[in-house]
């Protein structure tokens, strides 16, 4: 016992300290991912998902894959290292190092769960549907399940466990269906990249659109091209696509009707955007698409109209 006390290093207590803390994170993002795919896949008709909440979703879920993705090998890696060790130095499953890391685990993943039960529990007394309240209690409890009955169970053992694979191997498998459901949520890099083109495509031709609508009301036409909307004094550049640099389409139809043209990568299901107020809508379709406008002349005066733009006198000067 003693030559195996020996062995014990500042190593082993530092791969204690590490494996916690990847515990503690693989955790946290793993209950994100839970909650985040089960609002999606569960929609809320007390909260309508539109664009806006549905990129924040994404957004959490990409933050929450990311380090799920990293982290969670690097646990098992760790904690597979650890277990060979309590193989080959029995002494080394005894630190006391070890136990109070596993009781401190215990302590702080019991505050967690508590805390996301709490939280549960308020937002299903706000009114949240009952499938959201049974799932994410559900994530919960499978969490408390693996987490404190193992190290309840590691902590009173006193063999190392030879027969972890199937343990191991069902876990993994866990960690990578909740790998492979993010992706077929938020897709693939190169999906989300051709989805933000065309959104930053989308936010392009509705700035023009408001461009091209307060030019008419100034001068009460409509520019001949989109160059005449340029701007030195207020430095206003018409933006070009994101990929090809070239201008977008323009074309009059007539006193007060135009048309804004450009290229998609994609089917704009996610890439809409709705003005404040009066509801302009920018679905589009795949490939070459054009937005058909109409000013109208109630709700977009012309300056000379509007009393909100006569010029105020000036004071004589006595």
């Amino acid at each position: 016992m003693d030559d195996q006390t020996e062995k014990i290093s500042p190593k082993h207590v530092f791969l204690h300290l590490f494996v916690i803390i990847m515990l503690y994170l693989a955790t946290i993002n793993f209950l994100t991912l839970a909650f985040q795919y089960i609002n999606v896949w569960v929609p809320d008709t007390l909260s309508e998902i539109n664009f806006y909440t549905q990129n924040q979703y994404h957004n959490t879920i990409r933050f929450a894959l990311a380090f799920f993705i990293i982290i969670f090998p690097v646990f098992i890696l760790t904690s597979w290292s650890l277990n060979r060790s309590y193989l080959k130095n029995p002494a080394v499953k005894d630190m006391k190092t070890r136990k109070w890391l596993i009781y401190f685990t215990l302590f702080t993943a019991a505050l967690i769960i508590i805390g996301d039960l709490v939280r549960i529990v308020f937002v299903f007394l706000e009114g949240e549907i009952t499938t959201r309240f049974i799932l994410k209690a559900i994530s919960v409890l499978f969490v408390i399940i693996v987490i404190f009955g193992y190290y309840l169970w590691d902590i009173k053992r006193t063999k190392a466990f030879k027969r972890h694979k199937q343990f191991v191997l069902a876990i993994v498998i866990i960690a990578l269906i909740t790998i492979i459901a993010g992706f077929f949520i938020i897709g693939s890099p190169k999906t989300e990249r051709l989805q933000r083109l065309d959104l930053e495509r989308v936010q392009s031709l509705s700035n023009i659109q408001w461009q091209i609508i307060n030019y008419w009301q100034k001068k009460e036409r409509l520019p001949e091209q989109l160059s005449d909307l340029e701007d030195e004094i207020s430095g206003y550049t018409v933006p070009t696509d994101p990929i090809t640099k070239e201008p977008y389409e323009y074309q009059t139809k007539g006193d007060e009707t135009f048309e804004l043209c450009a290229t998609f990568d994609l089917a704009g299901q996610k890439e809409e955007i709705r003005m404040p107020r009066y509801e302009q809508s920018w679905q589009h379709g795949l490939g070459r698409i054009c937005f058909e406008r109409t000013i109208d002349k109630e709700l977009y005066p012309p300056n000379s109209k509007n009393t909100n733009f006569l010029p105020i006198p000036a004071k004589s000067i006595d």
